[in-house]
């Protein structure tokens, strides 16, 4: 859930969610659709098929529990290497290095080398005990105090190993990319849009009463392009569609 969502948002989110599929059994027991309209609210929604897929995965091939191993968890639907590796890390207390944007941040401007790989930085700076807490004590530092713009350096720890303390620092990241849209609006909105339209009606649409719920103005010009994120919301596992006479209907997936 905390994957480019705001930790409040979670907060409000997660124990709700807990208590509609309160374990990996009862999730991968779910259909998309229920999932999908649980996770409402929180965009993204790649990320609740993702996880059915996942809790069906780990109840079929790993009785209902998920693995510790780094490797095996990034195997599964949803999970790259830093989820793999904070799961391995908090849940089941391993000795690794996590670098999610903020830890990215302090290594590279506080550590020699860890502007050109934040991981290999991270492993070297380990200590041999208590991952858990510096990991959190990195992530508290650059979301608080080494902050992407106008860092609090008099109030940092590091300060005095710092090379880039006191200096002016620039983001890690790179340049925003454009992206493809409508109307001065991404796909990636529009998607939203589409499926807290079925949510909301919780039955089949048709294809031109659901273009004209998530773009005003919709006209025939736009049914191409329409259909092109239907069909990839469809290879998303998101919506289903169906033929309707001359048309097409579409409703959360099943």
């Amino acid at each position: 859930m905390l994957q480019q969502t705001q930790v409040s948002r979670v907060l409000e989110k997660y124990p709700l969610f807990l208590k509609r599929f309160p374990t990996i059994s009862s999730l991968a027991r779910s259909t998309p659709a229920e999932v999908i309209i649980a996770w409402r609210g929180m965009g993204y929604n790649n990320r609740a098929v993702r996880l059915r897929l996942l809790a069906r995965i780990v109840r079929e091939q790993y009785a209902g529990r998920l693995p510790s191993d780094p490797e095996i968890l990034r195997q599964l639907p949803g999970i790259g290497r830093y989820t793999a590796n904070a799961v391995a890390c908090f849940a089941f207390g391993q000795q690794l290095p996590v670098v999610d944007t903020n830890i990215a941040r302090v290594v590279a401007r506080a550590f020699p080398g860890g502007r050109g790989d934040a991981w290999k930085a991270a492993k070297q700076i380990l200590p041999k005990r208590q991952a858990y807490e510096w990991n959190q004590a990195l992530m508290e530092l650059g979301a608080l105090v080494c902050t992407a713009s106008n860092p609090h350096c008099a109030e940092c720890p590091l300060a005095r190993l710092c090379p880039g303390a006191y200096k002016q620092h620039t983001r890690i990241s790179s340049s925003p990319k454009s992206e493809p849209g409508r109307r001065g609006i991404p796909n990636r909105i529009y998607r939203g849009r589409i499926v807290e339209e079925l949510r909301k009606q919780n039955r089949p649409a048709p294809l031109a009463r659901l273009g004209r719920r998530v773009l005003p103005g919709f006209n025939g010009r736009d049914q191409a392009w329409l259909l092109r994120l239907i069909k990839s919301l469809e290879r998303d596992g998101l919506v289903r569609t169906h033929k309707k006479g001359g048309g097409f209907s579409i409703a959360l997936a099943s």
